[in-house]
């Protein structure tokens, strides 16, 4: 958890320095979505590895420095048939993300926070 939170500052301190200036709501949606996207690739690989999905994240193997990160930031629930997956935290609050619906075809996704609407062309 230290170090989740030492790499949490110094990446903050990065975008401080940088100029970044992304408003909240844009920040939120896109750390959400890479925090999302990240826990599906992950918890996928654990099931195709191991023929099961994690009884929680504490079971995911081989992680990297940053993947400390979105463990914080979604709450997992393993299901008899799949998993439910809710993002909790983009930058700093919950964001509100959509995903085609294409992109759960052939997981074990349950429930979510996640919209499923196709793009606007």
């Amino acid at each position: 958890m230290l170090k989740a939170c030492i790499m949490a500052l110094a990446m903050s301190g990065a975008l401080l320095l940088s100029g970044c200036d992304m408003p909240v709501p844009m920040a939120d949606e896109t750390f959400g979505r890479q925090n999302f996207v990240s826990a599906v690739a992950l918890i996928e690989l654990h099931k195709t590895r191991t023929g099961d999905y994690p009884a929680s994240l504490d079971q995911l193997q081989y992680l990297g420095d940053w993947d400390q990160l979105w463990l914080s930031a979604v709450r997992y629930e393993k299901q008899p048939d799949g998993y439910n997956l809710f993002i909790e935290r983009g930058w700093a609050n919950e964001p509100d993300l959509s995903f085609p619906p294409d992109f759960k075809r052939g997981l074990g996704i349950r429930e979510t926070n996640v919209a499923w609407r196709t793009p606007e062309p």
